[in-house]
């Protein structure tokens, strides 16, 4: 589908250009000249989560509803930053973002407010902060991309043990990854690996992202009745599908007593 218009934030850089473009009331962003959206916005509801993806992503709620500190790598258009800002009151998010023409749209295109008490941006290489911070986040959310390809740096061995080593007791990790890519399986082996087999992998309603959950500790292994019920009043609460992520999380996992198993 073609753009209705397009923006290019810095022009000077292909790698580092950050394309908008707008269709039917949806503005999007593209990174290094490439058509895949990276994040979008119905410019109607800006806290909204438009994409099926970012709506997933927020499936770590069934297993850590009040965290005090998200940590996001790759802040995209803001959409998981400006959700959990905007709803979670209690809760503080610091996003990590590499590149700064991505925050400068963000901020002027996509409605992401201001730093305060409880939002913090940072200028930084995903990696090399998350090796700084240890024990500092309740939930990490890894959404790094060059363009159609995830960064190469938060994708690896190392990464995913300082992710580990960057939560706190009962921390959940959340990752966003592609399953048609040809190195998805060896990506979610190194997610297991790091998190001795504590991972369980939610796909998005929309066929292709799947989120893999690594858990610190036992968190990801309540009874499917309770995750249930707690489906229900989340989606009460923050108007998600949380339903459908109990059944994703049933269909792909596999069940043991009742409970999902790693």
């Amino acid at each position: 589908m073609k753009p209705f218009w397009r923006w290019r934030a810095h022009k000077d850089d292909a790698a580092e250009a950050v394309d908008i473009s707008e269709h039917d009331g949806v503005r999007s962003l593209h990174l290094g000249g490439s058509d895949t959206i990276q994040s979008s916005m119905r410019i109607s509801a800006p806290h909204a989560l438009e994409l099926s993806y970012t709506r997933s992503m927020m499936g770590f709620l069934l297993f850590a509803p009040s965290p005090a500190h998200v940590l996001i790598i790759g802040l995209g258009g803001g959409s998981l930053a400006k959700f959990i800002h905007h709803h979670m009151m209690t809760t503080r998010v610091t996003a990590v973002e590499i590149n700064p023409q991505v925050a400068a749209a963000a901020r002027a295109y996509f409605a992401l407010p201001d730093d305060d008490e409880r939002l913090q941006v940072a200028i930084a290489d995903g990696a090399d902060f998350l090796a700084a911070h240890a024990s500092s986040a309740d939930v990490i959310m890894v959404d790094g991309f060059d363009g159609a390809e995830p960064a190469a740096t938060l994708c690896t061995e190392a990464f995913y043990d300082n992710c580990l080593r960057a939560l706190t007791a009962d921390g959940v990790l959340v990752v966003n990854l592609w399953g048609s890519d040809r190195r998805f399986g060896q990506f979610v082996r190194r997610i297991g690996a790091s998190f001795e087999g504590r991972i369980l992998q939610l796909p998005a309603e929309r066929r292709g992202n799947v989120i893999v959950l690594g858990f610190r500790d036992g968190l990801g292994r309540p009874a499917l009745c309770e995750l249930q019920r707690r489906a229900q009043a989340l989606e009460a609460a923050y108007g998600l599908e949380f339903g459908r992520f109990v059944a994703a999380l049933q269909a792909r996992n596999q069940i043991a007593g009742g409970r999902l198993a790693f």
